[in-house]
């Protein structure tokens, strides 16, 4: 379907973009009306009222999203670099002087409005990146240019962790998605996902069940490289049991299996020479890659328990505790989620109806209206109706994908891929934290959750987009 209409104003924008967002923008608000409605407040429409404010905020949204398609698009080229700038300026005012809320202080209060700089700043660093990688001279694998990629994504990050806003932080790692859809080696994000990885299993293995588990899968990872299966796993297995041997002949393991792991390593890094040399001569340069992953990750194991105690918050402990059941508080940190999970539990297949959901009626669900608003689509909606909000979710990220492959020009693919990077993490994390998959990040559902500059960031990030799109389909190259 060629969502395109010839001449005017809106000539080339993708309206099927554009309807799947007025859906959920429109199914949003039908939520936090059911979330924040109270029947023994006479005046429905009294200003006092989430939903009444969210429906003001939709109003005033439009007409942005309006402006943003009217704009010409070299202006986005143009203000990419200023626009990051006074962003990065913002969030150091707001670590210093912003107003602090549910334990982040990246709020700024300008009366009654409050606002979240962080939401902004996504959109600035989508644009500094775009206009970076598309540089002509830009390669991503070159050193130079894939550090100021990384400087660029790692000052907001390291800000707005500063802030103690861990979930937004977080959020901005999507862009290495973008990346490695413009041809990141693999080598380069496979570690840092794995570094996520291990350190979330240092918490549910023992270091010496964690010690074999690295061993097979650095031997099988080698082997598989090299497609020489036997020689190379006598020869790894082999350095691995002298290694072993070694500590047991020297005295090196102690009671406490943390010592054991602690003296492995240290013959582990005495042995790696060795290895280096095995390499150098053999010229497999894979055996040394691989052996250096192990020592690194045997390393990184017990400096997760300082990561843990010092650097994370205790609710930001106790959250990572539940979730990976360690602790378990169903009065405490686990209410919420907990309490989602009833909700959207008890919705079946169709759902309660239209303000029936009694968990969310009577208050039973915290932050029902904004973080837990998938609550209210499982109770009154059901399966299907938590199905139908997540496959247009899903159509829209798909439709900004194809906006960024039919683009002409580096700058527009990277930001739409930008784009559906930083929606597809906000919806997995929310969604995934309302039925306990994930741990609980405080990051909203775009369009959907309430919160007029969450919903204006949000708009604000699509529809530069969709204009980007508009300008290519209307000057396709001959």
């Amino acid at each position: 379907m060629q969502s395109r209409i010839k001449g005017g104003l809106f000539q080339g924008v993708d309206f099927l973009a554009v309807l799947y967002y007025l859906l959920l923008v429109a199914a949003g608000c039908i939520c936090i009306t059911a979330a924040s409605f109270d029947e023994e407040t006479a005046d429905f429409f009294a200003f006092s009222h989430f939903y009444i404010k969210q429906y003001m905020w939709v109003t005033a949204v439009l007409v942005v999203a309006l402006v943003v398609l009217l704009l010409d698009v070299r202006y986005y080229h143009m203000w990419a670099y200023p626009l990051y700038i006074i962003g990065i300026v913002v969030m150091i005012c707001v670590l210093i002087a912003g107003k602090e809320v549910n334990g982040a202080k990246s709020w700024i209060e300008l009366g009654s409005l409050r606002i979240q700089p962080v939401e902004f700043v996504k959109i600035a660093t989508a644009l500094a990146l775009a206009r970076v990688m598309s540089n002509y001279s830009f390669s991503i694998n070159r050193f130079g240019d894939l550090l100021r990629v990384g400087v660029i994504v790692g000052i907001p990050m390291l800000l707005t962790i500063l802030q103690n806003d861990t979930g937004s932080g977080i959020v901005l790692g999507a862009f290495l998605f973008v990346l490695y859809r413009e041809g990141l080696n693999k080598w380069l994000c496979i570690p840092i996902l794995l570094i996520a990885a291990l350190f979330i299993v240092s918490f549910l293995l023992t270091p010496m069940t964690l010690l074999v588990l690295l061993i097979l899968i650095c031997v099988a990872s080698e082997a598989m490289m090299n497609g020489r299966w036997r020689s190379r796993i006598v020869y790894l297995a082999s350095l691995a049991l002298s290694a072993i041997v070694l500590s047991s002949f020297m005295g090196l393991i102690a009671p406490g299996t943390m010592d054991i792991y602690r003296s492995l390593l240290t013959v582990t890094l005495a042995s790696l020479p060795i290895v280096a040399v095995y390499a150098y001569r053999t010229r497999l340069m894979n055996i040394l890659l691989m052996a250096g992953l192990f020592v690194v990750s045997m390393a990184f194991v017990p400096a997760t328990d300082y990561i843990f105690e010092s650097v994370l918050k205790p609710h930001q402990q106790e959250r990572i505790l539940s979730y990976l059941g360690i602790v378990d508080k169903p009065q405490g940190i686990d209410y919420n989620v907990n309490q989602s999970k009833i909700a959207i539990g008890s919705g079946g297949l169709f759902g309660k109806g239209f303000l029936q959901g009694t968990q969310i009626k009577y208050n039973f669900v915290p932050e029902k209206h904004t973080d837990f608003i998938f609550c209210t689509v499982g109770e009154e909606w059901g399966f299907l109706g938590a199905v139908a909000v997540l496959g247009v979710m899903c159509l829209l990220l798909l439709r900004l994908m194809k906006m960024g492959e039919r683009q002409e020009e580096p700058f527009g693919r990277v930001y739409c891929y930008s784009v559906a990077a930083i929606l597809l993490f906000h919806v997995l994390v929310n969604v995934g934290m309302t039925i306990g998959l994930m741990p609980v990040m405080g990051i909203p559902l775009p369009f959907m959750s309430y919160g007029g500059s969450s919903l204006l960031a949000f708009t604000i990030l699509l529809f530069i987009a969709i204009r980007l799109d508009a300008s290519t389909r209307q000057f396709p190259s001959t």
